[in-house]
């Protein structure tokens, strides 16, 4: 597929004061998590808030800073991350392109917000049941 890119706006959710940083992500869909280099973490003040053991793509593990929470907006998305630090550049993972609604498009290799929801992110709240089971209310006897 080749590599997907979106520009994101990081912002620290707890200093707005401070002017937020504009990246390129690299869009990583079989990444988890926000991942962030250090000047980036330095330059929004984001609290260390724990560590956390990553397993990178050479299959070697390493503990590392987890911080947040970082606003981060993206086309008409806004959402709520931790990142850990990690190189460079910026990779945007699975969990925070679900959270703003993402996709990528392979054919162009752009990150775009979902066209099944173009104007506001939409998201599962929980999981649908299938049609042929009856639905159990507890409170009824």
């Amino acid at each position: 597929m080749g590599l997907s890119y979106a520009r994101l706006k990081l912002a620290n959710a707890r200093r707005p004061e401070l002017a937020p940083v504009e990246v390129d992500p690299l869009a990583d869909t079989a990444a988890v998590h926000l991942c962030i280099p250090e000047h980036v973490a330095i330059q929004l003040e984001l609290d260390e808030v724990d560590r956390r053991e990553v397993m990178l793509a050479d299959g070697s593990r390493r503990n590392l800073p987890y911080v947040g929470p970082i606003l981060l907006s993206v086309a008409n998305r806004k959402g709520l991350a931790g990142a850990t630090v990690l190189g460079n550049p910026v990779l945007l993972g699975a969990i925070p392109m679900e959270d703003l609604d993402l996709v990528v498009l392979p054919g162009t290799r752009q990150v775009v917000p979902n066209p099944a929801n173009p104007n506001i992110a939409g998201s599962i709240a929980m999981g649908v049941l299938p049609t042929s089971l009856p639905v159990v209310n507890p409170k009824i006897k």
